[in-house]
């Protein structure tokens, strides 16, 4: 999915923040499909928030890198530590994203929000990586996981981002189920996106998930 805004600079802003803060392109598609992320896009000057009921995830790896990205006005790059959670395959249960832009010409803050697997049918992906600045839940479960890893040695999931360190700290598990999740994340890229029941609303003021 794709969103072009015009008008001033600071709408501009508007077009990194699509499901989920950037929809995979072709070429991502096709490296992520061949087991092989390339971490070269520069990320938003923004993160956004993220929360769902439950995200069952089969294949999981998770190990520290950098995210690297400008500020929200697109200057001086940037360096944001992250977790890289990858999965090769997810369904997440009553999902919500939200994003907001500050000082927007005339109507202040703008509030992105997103919900989408709120019916019967759960958003669903494959080769999902995500960023991961903080990450909160209730509960979470995770079969037949190693801690401790090397990040050279996470096979259990995706391909490991380029340019992590292959001795990196990490752990990987067959399956993790995550519920009450609420975290925040500077990027989002999978191989497919699958979003039932989408729903995406523009609110004046600060309107987040939580």
């Amino acid at each position: 999915m794709q969103s072009q805004l015009r008008g001033g600079t600071r709408w501009k802003r508007f077009a990194v923040v699509m499901v989920p803060s950037i929809a995979a392109t072709a070429a991502i598609g096709v490296a992520l499909s061949q087991g092989a992320l390339a971490a070269s896009f520069s990320v938003s000057g923004q993160s956004f928030k993220v929360k769902a009921d439950r995200l069952e995830g089969h294949g999981f790896n998770q190990y520290g890198s950098l995210a690297q990205g400008t500020d929200i006005e697109g200057k001086e790059k940037q360096l944001h530590p992250v977790a890289v959670s990858a999965f090769n395959t997810a369904e997440i249960y009553n999902m919500c994203q939200s994003v907001v832009t500050p000082n927007v010409p005339v109507f202040g803050n703008v509030s992105l929000k997103l919900t989408a697997g709120t019916g019967k049918e759960p958003v669903s992906a494959t080769n999902l990586y995500i960023d991961v600045e903080s990450l909160k839940t209730t509960s979470a479960e995770f079969k037949n996981i190693d801690i401790g890893v090397a990040a050279s040695q996470a096979n259990k999931g995706p391909a490991r981002v380029a340019g992590t360190k292959p001795g990196a700290f990490a752990q990987h598990a067959e399956e993790a189920t995550l519920t009450g999740v609420e975290q925040t994340a500077w990027a989002t890229t999978a191989g497919t996106f699958n979003l039932s029941g989408l729903k995406m609303e523009l609110h004046k003021g600060v309107n987040e998930c939580y």
